[in-house]
């Protein structure tokens, strides 16, 4: 909302806007970008337009939209979603991100997963069998494993030390 109301400030009609991604029904000119980057900028944004880091974006988007909006649940596997979404051979998407982030897919994913777990057990209303389910874990112990290891902490430890422990999606 604040990235469409600050582009019809500017006098731009975008036709989408959704997260991460900005379509326009024609090709806007070098001046226009500049004009947009400028007033994102000022609201903490940046306008991204090489194809890599597009694409990146694009991939960072669906994985926060699958943890948050979605519980993660899958019918397939990450790979074959992330194809599905973007239309893209998953190697290929796999081989862009690890270029632009250096890191994997596979661990911006679970670090993802596990500031959602973090975000869930601060609210305190899921028991940690609950939040396994909610994020499709296998298990009680695969979910406390993965914590520990991406933590340093289990997840009870987590809950006595909660306060501004979590991170900004952004900083993921």
């Amino acid at each position: 909302m604040v990235v469409n109301k600050e582009l019809e400030k500017l006098g731009f009609s975008p036709t989408s806007v959704k997260l991460g991604v900005v379509e326009f029904a024609d090709e806007l000119d070098f001046i226009s970008l500049e004009k947009i980057d400028l007033a994102l900028q000022k609201l903490g944004f940046a306008l991204v337009i090489d194809k890599k880091s597009q694409t990146t974006q694009q991939i960072k988007a669906i994985i926060i939209d699958l943890i948050y909006n979605k519980n993660c649940i899958l019918k397939t596997n990450l790979s074959d979603y992330l194809q599905e979404k973007l239309h893209f051979e998953y190697n290929y998407l796999s081989n862009i991100f690890s270029e632009v982030e250096t890191t994997t897919i596979e661990k911006y994913f679970i670090a993802q997963k596990i500031e959602k777990v973090k975000e869930l057990l601060e609210y305190g209303e899921l028991t940690l069998s609950e939040i396994a389910d909610q994020l499709n874990y296998s298990s009680v112990a695969h979910l406390s494993s993965q914590f520990k290891k991406i933590t340093n902490i289990s997840p009870s430890q987590f809950k006595e030390i909660q306060p501004n422990s979590r991170k900004a999606l952004d900083e993921i």
